[in-house]
């Protein structure tokens, strides 16, 4: 297949490249480098810089004729969505309309999307959650991913053409940024080793669910197959909280730092956590990377770029 990935010279795209090209696929990444990185390019992948929001997106569609769209592109800083959502909203949802009109103008077959169980839920009162939970996001970010997905199905019933929504729950390992809206455990795991301390927000006992890397991608992976269609979350069913990672962490870089508590967010939910039986069922999808290793092999990757 030929494939364009947006935003795949970031963490979790840049991943998925690597992935699909060891599958044989072509990929040709689309990504404007706001945030990703040229060393996270995969070397037989095309590279065409661009942002999803430019008119020029109709003529790459039109010129390299993709099988599929796998859509990871975003502003993804829940904090920035809720002070500028019009920013948000020309990047988030009217770029994505920009690429879904490119794709189904030109012939793609399937639109993998990045959505985002983290937010399009909103405040959970069943954990952990299936697809079922109702829809309410918090933020202008979790509106725009859920609005993704309204788009991706009102296309499939206008056009005709497949989506996949993966809604992650917190994916987190090798090159995930530790700067800017970055995930707690990079963000940590970035000061410990640069002997800075971390500050917890609060008690430390609000919880998220975090996903390996490694499971992420394989989830991608199981989209592209025919019969794969719909929204699904990629999580795995446990709370994790801000202590628990803070412990890790220093265990897994051998440091001694104590815990230094702060101020608690405000606005944030308390806890989350999602169900993964829907993948599992429909798709054969499950997490296998458990936290501990997972904490284990990123503190490893971390470590080494400190060299």
């Amino acid at each position: 297949m030929k494939i364009a990935l947006t935003g795949g010279a970031g963490f979790i795209g840049s991943h998925i490249v690597d992935a699909y090209i060891a599958l044989g696929h072509e990929v040709v990444i689309l990504d404007n480098f706001s945030t990703g990185k040229q060393q996270n390019c995969h070397p037989d992948a095309k590279v065409i810089s661009i942002d999803i929001q430019s008119p020029e997106i109709a003529d790459v569609f039109a010129q390299e004729k993709f099988d599929v769209l796998n859509h990871h592109a975003a502003q993804i800083d829940v904090r920035v969505s809720v002070a500028n959502p019009v920013m948000d909203a020309q990047t988030n949802i009217v770029g994505s309309l920009n690429l879904y009109q490119a794709a189904v103008s030109n012939g793609v077959k399937k639109i993998v999307l990045a959505s985002s169980g983290g937010t399009v839920y909103g405040e959970q009162t069943v954990f952990p959650c299936d697809e079922t939970h109702s829809t309410w996001p918090l933020s202008p970010y979790g509106v725009a991913k859920l609005s993704n997905e309204m788009y991706l199905n009102a296309l499939k019933f206008t056009h005709g053409v497949e989506y996949v929504a993966l809604r992650y729950s917190n994916v987190f390992g090798p090159r995930q940024n530790p700067h800017g809206e970055a995930g707690v455990i990079a963000i940590f795991l970035h000061k410990l080793l640069r002997g800075e301390q971390p500050v917890i927000n609060g008690d430390g006992l609000q919880t998220r669910d975090y996903v390996f890397i490694e499971d992420a991608v394989r989830a991608n992976v199981l989209a592209l197959n025919d019969d794969v269609t719909g929204a699904y979350n990629i999580s795995t069913a446990v709370e994790t909280n801000v202590v628990e990672i803070f412990d890790a962490l220093v265990s897994a870089t051998g440091n001694n730092m104590q815990r230094i508590h702060g101020e608690a967010k405000t606005g944030e939910p308390r806890r989350g956590s999602y169900s993964y039986a829907l993948a599992e069922k429909t798709i054969g999808w499950k997490p296998t990377v458990n936290f501990t290793d997972g904490i284990k092999r990123t503190a490893e990757w971390f470590m080494q770029q400190q060299q």
